[in-house]
């Protein structure tokens, strides 16, 4: 396992600072270490205070993780002092540190100070010159060059900049940009681009740190730096996509959405086969319709058919039971998925469901249940949206939806060409499978 060494400042509110830091190491695969240079009292909202740490004691931390545990890269983060920057720098060479990501923090998501004036000529003379990457975003690199960045002309004129401080390789985060987004890397010869999805989130406290720490981890691995920053891109893509709406302000990233989507995959297919087994079981038979069922269930932050699992071949009635072909696959159904993803931009805690069979006497028997009931009309469905092949399911959802709650059934009456249907809403499979077996009880009474 690789050793990646975090010094930088505490943040009490877990979003930034060496808490987010040791979040990604950990989560990317590494062995995470962290040296403080400050403390900090601060949430979403801003810094109320920020106390140093003595310099005799950072350099004991320093020291006492190098010399025993040793470091396969290292990431800084907030130093808030120009004394602070001078003794990191002093350690980085002479422990010969070559894989050196620096984050020049110098102001909280909240827009609070975190790096002295002092600092900052301290950073460009000593810290940056020792860097095997350096990644400021727009306001950043304003500050280290001495003129505004606000444009792809500036950020090339910044990188190199910053690369004649002596860093090896500048990547300028362009999320600050107006209109399309992009981060620029110059490695002293060459300008590579890296579009970037603008996420509508105002949850983007700790991105910096994140995504420098993802960056080391994967350069402690051994990867070089254009794929250590597509790397580092694509995890931090789906942390903001799926941040936390924590607290009054800036809410945090959600470095743990990649490792849900992951190592949730086993999980979520036998839960589909435990279900199965159940409805196989009870005689639901009668509700299978002409067109075959299926149950499906999401990965945590799911985002494309690929995510959601369900049964090739779909569910079929076998006399009073179900069979089916195989076991539950990944993208094995996107009709289920289709509705499944439209739930999950709702609340993504609704993460399964199952069709079966419309009748009147169904829908009777779900309001006995005392499920929830919704509908929609196909009717009214834009000829835009018939058109498009699998548009239906995802609009009628959508259209349901629009009430705000997640109701327990959805169906339709169907119409030309199209069979009327039920869907049963979950949480996940468990969920799903009792409120079928309580319609089918509620029907056979």
């Amino acid at each position: 396992m690789k050793r990646i060494l975090t010094i930088a400042g505490s943040d009490s509110g877990g979003g930034a600072g060496i808490q987010a830091d040791l979040k990604a190491i950990t989560i990317l695969g590494g062995y995470g270490m962290s040296v403080i240079t400050a403390l900090t009292a601060q949430n979403t909202v801003g810094v109320q205070a920020v106390l140093d740490l003595p310099l005799d004691f950072i350099e004991k931390q320093l020291d006492s993780v190098i010399s025993d545990i040793g470091v396969d890269a290292v990431k800084t983060g907030m130093l808030s002092s120009s004394a602070i920057v001078g003794l990191v720098s002093r350690k980085i060479k002479e422990y010969q540190l070559s894989r050196l990501v620096v984050d020049p923090v110098m102001v909280a998501k909240s827009g609070d100070s975190l790096l002295q004036e002092d600092a900052r000529r301290t950073l460009r003379e000593e810290l940056i010159p020792l860097a095997l990457v350096v990644t400021p975003n727009l306001p950043e690199a304003s500050v280290l060059c001495g003129f505004e960045v606000r444009d792809i002309e500036g950020m090339r004129r910044a990188a190199r900049c910053i690369h004649d401080m002596g860093a090896q390789n500048v990547l300028i985060k362009g999320g600050h940009l107006q209109g399309e987004m992009m981060d620029l890397l110059f490695d002293g010869r060459d300008f590579h681009e890296y579009p970037t999805l603008r996420i509508p989130t105002q949850n983007t406290h700790g991105t910096g740190c994140t995504f420098a720490s993802a960056m080391a981890t994967e350069l402690a691995k051994g990867n070089s730096i254009p794929s250590a920053v597509l790397r580092a891109k694509a995890f931090m893509t789906t942390a903001i996509k799926f941040s936390l709406a924590l607290g009054k302000g800036h809410g945090p990233t959600n470095p743990y959405a990649v490792m849900a989507r992951t190592g949730d995959r086993f999980r979520v297919l036998e839960s589909l086969k435990t279900a199965l087994e159940t409805l196989k079981d009870q005689g639901i038979g009668p509700l299978i319709p002409e067109v075959r069922s299926n149950l499906g269930y999401a990965l945590p932050y799911a985002e494309a058919f690929e995510d959601i699992a369900a049964f090739p071949g779909r569910i079929t009635r076998l006399k009073d039971s179900i069979a089916t072909v195989s076991g539950p696959e990944f993208g094995a159904s996107r009709h289920v998925a289709r509705i499944i993803l439209t739930l999950m931009r709702h609340d993504p805690e609704f993460r399964s469901v199952m069709n079966i069979g419309f009748s009147e006497k169904v829908i009777g028997a779900c309001e006995r249940a005392g499920l929830h009931v919704k509908s929609f009309d196909r009717g009214q469905e834009p000829a835009c949206v018939k058109e498009q092949e699998g548009s239906s399911l995802e609009w009628g959802t959508e259209t349901v939806l629009g009430g705000g709650e997640i109701p327990d059934v959805i169906f339709d009456r169907g119409d030309v060409g199209k069979e009327p249907m039920v869907r049963i809403i979950g949480r996940n499979p468990e969920e799903v499978v009792q409120k079928v077996l309580r319609i089918h009880r509620m029907v056979g009474s």
